[in-house]
């Protein structure tokens, strides 16, 4: 498969663990409060403010020439601040071609049957593209220390979905979209032994009752988009497979295509605080014009990768930062 390269790209993030307005950015990176004043607004206020949540949520959009696509991928966890972000940051989503849910989990896919309405109600109503795994759409949960089950909320059915006007492709394998502008990955390989996925997750079983490990999270994918002069910016929603996995993997799928940037969440926090040493290390070897980080990735990874690769590289995400490659 290939991907055919854009002239530019442009990275919205609706949705994300912090909001911070004020620290300095590298020339390509907008802060929300930077965007503010692009977009003429006089007078500042908290009414003007977008909200930081737990998940993540980018508006992707793709130039080449004079077209333009735009995917949305992932929504955060709720309603609430998904429709606030948007409304704030004067997102069009009236310009979604197509929906990627990265991986099931709620704080992802919390407000996707809004996005699709909203979505819809500035297209004219068109149905919309829904890329999925199969395996997102099975009941999770994490295993307590006492042995215990803590239930995650499912995401959206398909039959929802459908309801909703997405047109849902549900596969294991890659998919090109949208004239060759965007991939979205098949199932990551796993090759790095320290990158263990989601310790202490489960799903429920065929059975409906019983519980089985599901710490692999074999589910979760990655959108990758190919910038002419650049190389390939991969978004990476959470990085279960592990980050270095999913570099590797997405080098591997376009050979002598190098790797510009990674952007999103790197999971790095809780019990995988343990192996940033090992991932900090490993990302030395794509050498990475940018690493976007945030969401899940936490505040001991970011320092870690702030020392390794300065301000430079890292910038991290933020609600309302706006990437440009």
């Amino acid at each position: 498969m290939t991907i055919a390269p854009v002239d530019r790209l442009e990275i919205q993030v609706l949705v994300d663990n912090a909001t911070d307005m004020l620290s300095s950015t590298p020339s390509h990176v907008e802060t929300e409060s930077a965007g503010l004043i692009r977009r003429g607004v006089r007078l500042t206020s908290g009414k003007c403010l977008c909200c930081a949540v737990h998940g993540l949520s980018c508006l992707v959009t793709a130039h080449r020439g004079d077209v333009r696509h735009t995917v949305l991928f992932d929504t955060g966890p709720e309603d609430y601040a998904f429709e606030r972000n948007v409304t704030r940051l004067g997102a069009d989503l009236g310009a979604v071609e197509s929906i990627m849910l990265s991986h099931g989990h709620w704080d992802h896919a919390g407000a996707m049957l809004l996005a699709l309405n909203m979505a819809r109600s500035r297209n004219g109503g068109r149905t919309i593209p829904y890329y999925a795994h199969p395996d997102m759409f099975r009941s999770r949960a994490v295993k307590l220390p006492n042995g215990t089950m803590r239930r995650m909320e499912d995401v959206p059915s398909v039959e929802d979905l459908t309801t909703f006007g997405a047109e849902v492709i549900a596969t294991t394998e890659p998919q090109a979209l949208l004239d060759g502008m965007f991939f979205v990955s098949g199932e990551i390989p796993r090759v790095t032994s320290f990158e263990r996925g989601y310790p202490g997750q489960m799903r429920l079983a065929d059975d409906g009752q019983s519980w089985e490990p599901d710490e692999l999270l074999m589910d979760e994918r990655f959108l990758a988009v190919n910038v002419a002069g650049k190389g390939l910016v991969v978004l990476s929603a959470c990085s279960h497979a592990g980050v270095v996995n999913v570099l590797m993997h997405a080098r591997d799928s376009f050979p002598g295509v190098p790797l510009h940037a990674v952007m999103g969440g790197l999971h790095l926090s809780g019990p995988n605080e343990a192996v940033i040493p090992q991932t900090v290390e490993g990302l030395r070897d794509f050498d990475l014009k940018t690493i976007a980080a945030g969401h899940c990735t936490g505040w001991r990874a970011l320092t870690a990768l702030a020392n390794a690769f300065g301000d430079k590289v890292l910038a991290p995400s933020a609600v309302g930062k706006r990437y440009s490659f």
